[in-house]
This record gives structure tokens, C-alpha cells and sequence, in this order.
């Protein structure tokens, strides 16, 4: 499978969960926006951008820039003010997540799978982060 077969695979499987819960999901036309999904939430419309993670040591690791390629020039972009969420599959165990933007770094987040020996405030556990515990 390609990255971009993974990832359309990525955006069904959230797309179906998210309807089992009962939310109406539009798709927006075209690739032109940073979000890939917006979700009527009841009294407000959110934008989400759907990612593929993926198991790194203990943690589930997902990218939160985008990388365009103009004129040979590589511009990385963060999703600040153009989208309201991320939901993420994680390919080894396609288990959902659900994590605002104001939860995820410039660049990469990494949801811990154990707890870690001394906690912190900047530590993000994969279990309070599962798309069924924490939609809108």
C-alpha cells in the first residue's frame, strides 16, 4: 500500500467512526485546505486533519506539519489557525485518537502507550487521547 492509499484508508476508517457516533461529517472539495474533514459538532463546526501514526519505542508518533516542495523549495507548515483537531489512526493497531490542536507540537506529537516513571505535565498518555473518550 502506498502513502496515499494508507491515508485515504486513515480518513475512511475515521470518517466511520466518527458517523458511528452519531456526527455528521462533511468532506471538503478539493485538496486545497489543511483539513481534511469538518465536523458538525452541534453548535459549531470543527476542522480536522486526519494523520496515520505509528508506534515509535512506546509512544504513537504523528506529524503536525505539512511539507510542500515549490520551486525546489521545502517549506514545512504548521496547522496553528487552520484546523481545530487531529484525529489519528495508528497503522499497527488502528486504534482512533482525537487530539486538539492546542495538545500537539510544531512539528511531530507523541501519545505515550505506558505510563512513564515520573510523571510530567508535557507527557500526553495514547489512552486519554481515544477518539471514543474524547469527542466533542
Amino acid at each position: 500500500m502506498n502513502v496515499k492509499q494508507t491515508g485515504d484508508e486513515t480518513e475512511a476508517r475515521i470518517i466511520a467512526a466518527l458517523i458511528a457516533e452519531g456526527y455528521t461529517v462533511s468532506v471538503p472539495f478539493g485538496d486545497n485546505d489543511k483539513y481534511d474533514l469538518v465536523l458538525d459538532a452541534g453548535r459549531r463546526l470543527l476542522r480536522i486533519q486526519c494523520k496515520t501514526g505509528w508506534i515509535e519505542d512506546d509512544v504513537v508518533r504523528f506529524k503536525t506539519a505539512s511539507k510542500t516542495t515549490t520551486d525546489g523549495t521545502v517549506t514545512m507548515d504548521n496547522y496553528d489557525g487552520e484546523v481545530d483537531a487531529f484525529a489519528v489512526r495508528c497503522k499497527e493497531t488502528g486504534t482512533l485518537y482525537w487530539v486538539p490542536i492546542d495538545d500537539v507540537g510544531k512539528k511531530s506529537t507523541y501519545l505515550r502507550l505506558t505510563e512513564p516513571e515520573i510523571d510530567h505535565p508535557s507527557v500526553k498518555l495514547a489512552e486519554r487521547y481515544r477518539l471514543e473518550n474524547r469527542l466533542p
